[in-house]
């Protein structure tokens, strides 16, 4: 059995995880509430960016002259998935279920004999994902050390993204990310980003019967529109991941200061026996020597 001092250094080293634990938890509190809102107001734009897409497409999706971001490159052979996941950990299983969303989306197009693509933002995906996928990741972008993701962030991305899709790269591209519920539950999320996903963009009783003349042309405007969707359902979903990332935190944070809570009242009562347990053999032994005088 571990001595008193062992017992002893053991509970000082616990109690001073729980005060870390216990900090990175309010931290992320803090910063919940803000990413959380910064979330919540952008799906409302990007919602409807799609349904406004879907109304100025809905004539011209087997167009010859459409847009290549709106009808494709008529292959589906190259796909690039942009894995969104946190630069850090202690977020619980954050990381690892968008990783697993993702991997189980790239076994199944090898399978297939697709040709995979991997755009990595943020650094625990890519540490992940390079293990059984190196040769796959083209491009690793990191947001270490920026205290809020902003629209610069999304645009840098999303100028990667087409450039590459100008250059033929690739044919379809997919982000994958997590969505935000709540504290306790985020949803991993893949969200197709190219060809653009007008097809449940718009409701089908928001459009019937709706007619609307464009100046300039629907052809013009969504040559503008469509690389703007491209950036905004990015900046979307860093959004979504930001809040994900500080709910996820905040919860396993939560459960660790519980968790440490348990050990040390655990230790103490271990502690407190084997003092107990000491103090009696050394009366016992007093009570003996007495006798034996």
């Amino acid at each position: 059995m571990p001595s008193l001092k062992q017992f002893r250094v053991r509970i000082a080293s616990v109690k001073s995880t729980r005060k870390i634990t216990k900090a990175m938890q309010l931290v992320a509190a803090s910063k919940l509430k803000r990413a959380q809102e910064a979330a919540e107001a952008a799906r409302p734009y990007a919602e409807r960016m799609e349904r406004v897409l879907a109304n100025l497409a809905g004539s011209l999706l087997n167009n010859p002259g459409a847009p290549k971001l709106l009808s494709g490159t008529g292959k589906d052979e190259v796909h690039l998935l942009i894995v969104a996941t946190a630069d850090r950990g202690l977020c619980g299983g954050f990381n690892t279920n968008i990783v697993k969303l993702a991997r189980a989306r790239i076994e199944a197009l090898l399978r297939e004999k697709k040709t995979v693509k991997i755009f990595c933002v943020g650094r625990k995906g890519r540490d992940q994902l390079r293990r059984l996928y190196s040769s796959l990741i083209i491009d690793t972008v990191e947001f270490t050390g920026l205290k809020r993701i902003g629209f610069a962030q999304a645009q840098g991305v999303a100028k990667r993204v087409l450039e590459m899709y100008e250059a033929g790269e690739f044919d379809v591209c997919t982000v994958f990310f997590s969505r935000f519920k709540s504290v306790i539950s985020q949803e991993p999320t893949a969200q197709r980003l190219i060809p653009a996903n007008i097809t449940g963009g718009a409701k089908a009783d928001e459009l019937k019967g709706a007619s609307y003349e464009y100046e300039p042309e629907e052809e013009e405007i969504l040559q503008a529109l469509l690389p703007r969707n491209v950036t905004v359902q990015i900046f979307k979903a860093l959004l979504e991941n930001a809040a994900s990332e500080q709910g996820a935190r905040m919860s396993a944070m939560d459960n660790a200061t519980r968790n440490a809570g348990d050990v040390i009242d655990k230790l103490t009562l271990q502690y407190n026996r084997s003092r107990q347990a000491i103090i009696t053999k050394e009366l016992i032994e007093i009570i003996s020597g007495a006798e034996a005088l």
